[in-house]
């Protein structure tokens, strides 16, 4: 049974990201170690669903394991050969360590979803077209985009928290 199977979704990148909530929330309740009589078992499995979830909720990878299961997974790990890609992701990556405002970061937020969104678009092309190598580079932009997001949320929360620090707050 692959991923896509476990929580009744299809297997395709575009999935809805609140059934799959829903059905992770079932399963974890339904092998829950704490109801088991089998908990070794039950641990297992509440594993192996923690690490479906965790796949099936990022689009990156979500995109690598449909590769997987076309067996189309090799080489992810490689580095990038697109100049302007990198270029790009270079400019990016220098206007997240010069962020120095909420509005600053959202901005970057949005361009970084607009790089997402298209890498998605492109994704479904090559995967549809069985351009493997085109899909396994697409992969690649994504993971490195999905890594800058989860940066950017880190600054948001880091800028968040130095706001709410104050000196002249009593302890």
């Amino acid at each position: 049974m692959n991923h896509f199977e476990l929580f009744n979704l299809p297997v395709a990148l575009d999935i809805d990201l609140a059934d799959l909530k829903n059905q992770f929330l079932k399963l974890q309740q339904q092998y829950h170690p704490d109801k088991a009589t089998d908990k070794d078992q039950a641990l297992i499995k509440s594993s192996e669903i923690n690490q479906a979830f965790k796949i099936l909720s990022s689009v990156d990878s979500r995109a690598g394991y449909l590769l997987a299961l076309k067996k189309q997974d090799h080489h992810l790990d490689q580095s990038i050969n697109d100049f302007e890609f990198l270029q790009s992701a270079l400019e990016i990556r220098e206007q997240l360590d010069e962020a120095t405002s909420p509005e600053q970061l959202h901005s970057l937020k949005q361009e970084v979803q607009q790089w997402i969104d298209g890498l998605v678009r492109e994704f479904k092309i090559d995967y549809d077209g069985e351009d493997w190598a085109e899909a396994r580079d697409t992969v690649r932009k994504l993971r490195f985009f999905q890594k800058v997001m989860n940066d950017i949320d880190k600054a948001e929360d880091q800028l968040l928290d130095d706001e709410d620090f104050s000196l002249d707050d009593d302890f």
